[in-house]
């Protein structure tokens, strides 16, 4: 008699500036406190389709400004406990946020893939059905580096030869994902 087998789950990954929470202005370049974290409505409605076509979430996002000493790495924890409070009140789901806090060059910080690669070990992820979603070349970098088949682009001024789709605006995220995002079988976060 042969053991179950552990199914890997499908993944939709998220950047977290521009895609999460409204990105930062040039003058100010990174969220630096809770109230500063304006969380983009769009964002919470794709949480709920991805987990209805059974993907879990995950967040990946560079945070340099922790080794810049612009953020403590408890100021950036008492961010994303604000952001997973707003995810939990809307009624959405999200698995986990991994945060690269290191400088250029570190094999965890975008375009490297060390976040989907722990994250995949973590939580047993398949990578090869997962998709990855961002606002700049080196998220997409990232996905496919990291083996995601789907990266997928949302910037009204940038361009990626990896990104396999193209959006303008978030506005167009929760469609584009009921109309492109292939089921899977019920998954439990």
């Amino acid at each position: 008699m042969t053991a179950p087998t552990n199914h890997a789950l499908p993944c939709v990954f998220f950047d977290r500036d521009g895609i999460v929470n409204e990105a930062p202005s040039n003058e100010e370049y990174y969220v630096l406190t809770p109230d500063r974290l304006l969380i983009i409505p769009d964002f919470l409605e794709c949480l709920k389709i991805v987990a209805a076509c059974g993907y879990v979430s995950v967040i990946v996002t560079n945070q340099k400004c922790v080794h810049l000493e612009k953020l403590s790495m408890e100021a950036l924890e008492a961010i994303h406990a604000t952001l997973r409070n707003a995810i939990d009140s809307a009624g959405a789901e999200l698995l986990a946020i991994y945060s690269a806090v290191h400088g250029d060059g570190h094999p965890d910080s975008k375009p490297a893939p060390g976040m989907f690669l722990s994250a995949a070990r973590d939580h047993n992820i398949a990578l090869e059905q997962s998709w990855m979603i961002g606002d700049s070349p080196r998220d997409m970098d990232a996905g496919h580096a990291a083996g995601c088949p789907r990266n997928i682009l949302v910037s009204s001024t940038k361009q990626s030869p990896l990104a396999n789709d193209h959006l303008t605006s978030m506005k167009e995220l929760p469609d584009f994902l009921r109309a492109n995002l292939p089921k899977h079988g019920t998954t439990t976060v």
